[in-house]
C-alpha cells in the first residue's frame, strides 16, 4: 500500500513520504500527516527478540513506503551505528518502580538524536528521488536539543545548509555550548534575544513567506525543517515505544498483551504524540501521561478543553519544556476532530489570533488516553534528589518531571500498571541542577567542575560528547532580534 499525506489544514494533499519530509511544513502552514496511521504487520511476540534497527525498519517501512527496501535498510544503518554508545541504542533500566527508557545514548546525549541521527538520510535520499537539486536550507528553533542533534547529522552533508535559532538566556550552559562549538562549514548557530516560542514562531512565519521562498528559490536554495513539525522526525521517534515494550516483553517483565502506561515530559508535544501514534499501531500501551514543568500549558488543556498560551513564560530548570505553543499538539487536534482539515484550520487561526482555543467535548473524548500532569521545579529537584537516594539511579531534570507526575498519579489513583517513563537527556547535561537537587548548597562556578563533581557522585562516566566540548573552541557567535531573523537568514545564505 502506498500511504500519502496531507496537510492538518487541508491546503496539501496526495503528497508522498518523501515529499513531506523535503518539505517539512505544507505550504498552508499546517503539518504532515498519513491518511492512515498503519498497523503492525508483526506480533508484538514476532518482534520482541529484533534489534533496535530491525524493529525500527518494521517500523517505518509502513508510514515510508515510497522508499525501497534498501533505500529505508541504508539509513537506519547509518543512523543507528557506533555513534550510539550502547548497542541497544535504547535501553530499559528499571528503578524506582518504574522503567526509564534511556533515549540519551546517541552523540549530542538527548533523545533528539533518536530521530535526528537518521533524518539527514531520508533527507538526502529523499531529494535524489524528487530529483531535488536545489541546496537544501534547514532552518530550525531549538529549546536547547534539536539544534544540536540536527547539527550533528547536517554537518557537512553535501546539498544541506542547517541554520539553528536557540533562546540566549533560555538554555542549559552545556547545552549552549554543544551548539556554538558546532564544526561543520554548512552550520549556522544564532542566539535570539527572545524565549523558544518566538524562535520557533519566526520560523514558521519564514516557512510561509512566499515573496522569501522565490528570491531562496531563484538562487538555488529551498527551505526544509528538522523540528519535530516535519514528519521525517516524528516517525523514527514511534520506533522506541514499539523496541520498548518488545524489551519488555522478551526480558519477562510483562506478559504477552499487558497493557502498560508511557510517561513523557513534554514541550512540544511529538515525543508523547510518537507514543501515541504506536499505541494506534497496535502495541498495547493503556495511558499516556504528560508531564509538564511550571509552562503547564497543556496540562491546562487536558483537564480544562482549552489551550491558552496567553500566560508568563517561565524559565526552569527543565528549559527543553520551557513551551507554550506545542506545535505537534495540532495533529492530535486533526486526528480527535476526525481528521478535519477545516476545523483544524480553525483553531489554529484561533490560536494565532486570539491566543488560545477550545475543543468540543466529542474531541475530548477522543483524547481520553491522554492524563495531564505537572511538577514544579521543587518537586523535579526532589525526584531527583529521593531516587538517587533510594536507588542510585541519576536522572536529568526533565526526566525528573516526569518522575514526578507519574509517582504523583500513581499515588492518587493507585493504578500499579507497569510504567515507561521517556528518559530524554543525560543529566550531564544538566548537570548544576541535578548537582543542586542531589547535593544542595553552593556549587563552583565552572561548569565543568560541576560536572566532574557528578561523575563521583554518580559513577557513571562522562560521555565523549561533554568532553568534546570542554576544550573546543567557539565558532558561533551571532546573535539578533526576533524581527531580524529573516535578515539575518539572508546574511548567512549571501542573498
Amino acid at each position: 500500500m502506498n500511504l500519502l499525506y496531507q496537510s492538518t489544514r487541508g491546503g496539501e494533499k496526495d503528497v508522498t513520504a518523501s515529499q513531506a519530509i523535503l518539505k517539512g511544513l505544507a505550504c498552508d502552514g499546517g503539518l504532515f500527516m498519513p491518511t492512515q496511521i498503519p498497523k503492525l504487520d508483526l506480533t508484538m511476540k514476532e518482534l520482541a527478540g529484533r534489534s533496535y534497527q530491525e524493529t525500527a525498519y518494521e517500523v517505518m517501512k509502513l508510514f515510508l513506503t515510497d522508499f525501497t527496501e534498501e533505500e529505508l535498510k541504508r539509513c537506519i544503518a547509518c543512523a543507528y551505528d557506533q555513534k550510539f554508545d550502547t548497542q541497544v541504542i535504547a535501553p530499559l533500566v528499571k528503578a524506582d518502580g518504574a522503567y526509564y527508557l534511556e533515549l540519551f545514548h546517541g552523540s549530542t546525549i538527548a533523545f533528539k538524536d533518536m530521530a535526528l541521527s537518521i533524518l539527514p538520510h531520508l533527507m538526502t535520499t529523499a531529494a535524489r528521488k524528487n530529483h531535488v537539486d536545489q541546496e537544501i536550507v534547514i532552518l530550525t528553533a531549538t529549546s536547547g536539543d534539536t539544534g544540536k542533534a540536527a547539527m550533528a547529522g547536517f554537518a557537512d552533508v553535501p546539498g544541506t545548509r542547517i541554520i539553528v535559532f536557540y533562546p540566549k538566556d533560555g538554555v542549559s550552559r552545556v547545552q549552549e555550548l554543544q551548539m556554538v562549538t558546532q564544526k561543520g562549514d554548512n552550520t549556522a548557530v544564532v542566539a535570539i534575544h527572545g524565549n523558544f516560542d518566538d524562535a520557533q514562531t519566526g520560523v514558521k512565519k519564514l516557512f510561509s513567506d512566499k515573496g522569501f521562498g522565490r528570491e531562496l528559490a531563484d538562487k538555488g536554495f529551498v527551505f526544509s525543517s528538522a523540528n519535530s513539525i516535519n514528519i521525517g522526525r516524528l516517525i523514527p521517534q514511534v520506533v522506541y515505544y514499539v523496541y520498548a515494550y518488545g524489551q519488555l516483553l522478551n526480558s519477562g517483565e510483562i506478559a504477552d498483551g499487558e497493557k502498560i502506561h508511557v510517561t513523557v515530559p513534554t514541550g512540544n508535544f511529538g515525543n508523547i504524540l510518537a507514543a501515541y501514534f504506536a499505541k494506534q499501531m497496535g502495541v498495547p500501551i493503556d495511558k499516556l501521561l504528560c508531564a509538564s514543568n511550571d509552562n503547564k500549558v497543556l496540562y491546562d488543556f487536558f483537564v480544562t478543553g482549552t489551550y491558552d498560551k496567553k500566560r508568563e513564560f517561565l524559565l526552569t530548570i527543565s528549559p527543553s519544556m520551557d513551551i507554550l505553543i506545542s506545535s505537534n499538539l495540532e495533529r492530535l487536534i486533526y486526528l480527535s476532530a476526525g481528521c478535519s482539515c477545516e476545523k483544524t484550520a480553525q483553531m489554529m487561526a484561533s490560536l494565532a489570533e486570539s491566543g488560545a482555543y477550545t475543543i468540543s467535548e466529542d474531541m475530548r473524548q477522543q483524547m481520553a488516553d491522554f492524563v495531564g500532569g505537572f511538577a514544579d521545579q521543587q518537586q523535579d529537584k526532589d525526584s531527583i534528589r529521593r531516587v538517587y537516594e533510594d536507588t542510585g539511579y541519576v536522572m536529568d531534570t526533565h526526566t525528573g518531571v516526569a518522575c514526578a507526575v507519574y509517582q504523583n498519579y500513581r499515588a492518587k489513583s493507585g493504578d500499579e500498571t507497569k510504567t515507561v517513563i521517556a528518559s530524554t537527556a543525560s543529566p550531564y547535561k544538566f548537570s548544576r541542577s541535578v548537582m543542586e537537587a542531589i547535593e544542595g548548597g553552593s556549587l563552583p562556578e565552572d561548569e565543568f567542575q560541576v560536572i566532574d563533581q557528578l561523575r563521583e557522585i554518580s559513577g557513571v562516566e562522562i560521555p565523549r560528547a561533554v568532553e568534546e566540548i570542554r576544550f573546543a573552541p567557539i565558532r558561533h557567535t551571532r546573535t539578533c532580534r526576533i524581527d531580524d531573523m529573516k535578515k539575518t537568514v539572508a546574511e548567512i545564505l549571501g542573498l
